[in-house]
């Protein structure tokens, strides 16, 4: 059995079917993974989600962002904006079911020597802590408590961790490290508005917030982490334990596959305009 990753898809099944069929994907025997947002921004979203939950055992999945955002729409907590690609979900006559199966996936995955999330791992946390709180969220998405989730998930406070948190507060902060974050500092205070690559936000940011992979105190700098979110960062080199997949498809760049077996990248490049 070969594992793949696949970063970002956003409702680009097209691409992703490209590459599955490049390297001869075979769901008998192989196993798709993806580093979260299945949907959205792109124009097959109902058709992905369709198509990752028909893979059954041969497909897992860590949440996203933006599955997340189409989990609170669908619990009638938030609306469609005018940029989301959402319709067909939430109206197809099988939205419950797909619903109900995304909101069952993790926010964290462990795939051999990888650890699979779709944002990153604060500097402050060790990769046991992360799955150790990402398995307390979880634990809330399959609860009776999940509307309380989904009407404290929106907002960027509280931005640091403590222990002392509780309740809808603790679980925003774990879910805004693990899916949305990208800047913070070497104690894991998040700064959630910049999205441009290192070197390129705003300069008010550069003297206190970094990149959070990017600190050499980090506590999982020896672990292999594979992760999506930020596609300004395009799939670049970023260090030999780091495994950047969302090279930005949606955005006119690429769909990235890896190989876990060999590490080696297949890439899907976008057509020319593919920007959405």
């Amino acid at each position: 059995m070969t594992d793949y990753v696949v970063g970002d898809i956003q409702g680009c099944l097209d691409p992703l079917l490209k590459l599955l069929d490049r390297v001869q994907f075979e769901p008998t025997t192989d196993r798709l993974i993806a580093t979260g947002d299945l949907i959205n921004r792109g124009p097959q979203s109902l058709e992905t989600l369709r198509f990752c939950m028909g893979l059954g055992s041969a497909f897992k999945t860590v949440l996203g962002n933006h599955d997340l955002h189409l989990l609170a729409i669908a619990h009638g907590i938030r609306k469609p904006t005018s940029k989301d690609t959402l319709e067909g979900i939430l109206n197809a006559s099988d939205r419950d079911g797909l619903v109900s199966w995304l909101q069952q996936q993790p926010l964290l995955l462990s795939a051999g020597q990888y650890t699979i999330v779709h944002a990153g791992i604060p500097p402050n946390w060790t990769v046991s802590t992360a799955r150790t709180l990402a398995a307390e969220v979880e634990q809330v998405l399959r609860s009776d408590r999940a509307q309380s989730y989904f009407q404290g998930m929106y907002g960027d406070q509280p931005d640091k961790w403590s222990d002392d948190l509780r309740g809808p507060a603790r679980w925003r902060l774990i879910t805004n490290y693990l899916t949305r974050m990208r800047y913070c500092t070497a104690s894991g205070q998040l700064e959630l508005q910049a999205k441009t690559a290192p070197g390129q936000q705003a300069k008010e940011l550069t003297a206190q917030f970094a990149p959070w992979f990017s600190y050499a105190t980090r506590k999982t700098v020896d672990d292999k982490i594979i992760f999506g979110h930020w596609a300004a960062l395009q799939g670049r080199h970023l260090g030999n334990n780091l495994f950047p997949l969302d090279t930005g498809y949606v955005w006119g760049g690429a769909m990235r596959l890896m190989n876990l077996s060999n590490g080696v990248y297949t890439e899907q490049s976008a057509p020319p305009n593919n920007s959405q």
